[in-house]
């Protein structure tokens, strides 16, 4: 991939999540919104829309240094474990989810196991979509790597929030995050122009 599309791929997918973080941010940041309505203070809400654009584009360098990371690791992965790489994958895939799931549940005390279960069962849905369609898109093989990247890589962006807490940064960040990565692993083959490359 030549330098003119690595600025391409780099700046489309940095609009995608300052856009895309800002957009949520009227849903689960309403808050902060009306703070500054109510009254109507113009300098506090270009302020506030700044400040949840920016907090997308972090989120998605975030998600570009994973991406090419995961590029890094697949590579890796592919000359050290040879045919042993796809069962690493699906039990990383495996371990990834339960982590999602266990451990979040044991360090939130008191707190119900079903929304930890949703979350992690939700993630594995839309990543399963996504791979699909890179699979659809390239070919067979790309359906592991794709799906590892979604669900592993996403999660391991995603840990910041998780630790940091509070519902509403964690939805924030995983939604562009995953959108992101879902962008980027769906455009790479178009710019390489390899329809039949793998992940």
């Amino acid at each position: 991939m030549n330098s003119r599309k690595w600025v391409r791929l780099f700046l489309t997918t940095l609009l995608l999540g300052g856009v895309l973080t800002l957009v949520t941010s009227f849903i689960f940041k309403q808050e902060a919104y009306v703070d500054v309505l109510q009254p109507f203070q113009f300098i506090e809400l270009i302020g506030l829309l700044l400040f949840f654009t920016g907090f997308g584009f972090i989120f998605s360098i975030i998600s570009q240094m994973g991406f090419f990371a995961y590029l890094t690791v697949n590579q890796f992965g592919k000359g050290v474990f040879r045919s042993l790489w796809t069962p690493v994958q699906l039990f990383l895939i495996a371990f990834t989810l339960f982590d999602l799931v266990y451990f979040r549940y044991q360090a939130a005390e008191g707190a119900s196991l079903w929304p930890f279960l949703i979350t992690a069962l939700g993630l594995f849905a839309l990543s399963l979509i996504v791979a699909w369609v890179k699979a659809n898109e390239t070919n067979k093989t790309a359906f592991i790597p794709a799906l590892f990247f979604m669900v592993v890589v996403t999660t391991v962006e995603w840990v910041p929030a998780l630790r940091a807490g509070g519902n509403d940064y964690i939805w924030l960040m995983i939604i562009s995050l995953f959108a992101c990565n879902a962008y980027q692993l769906l455009l790479l083959h178009r710019l390489t122009n390899e329809q039949k490359a793998t992940a």
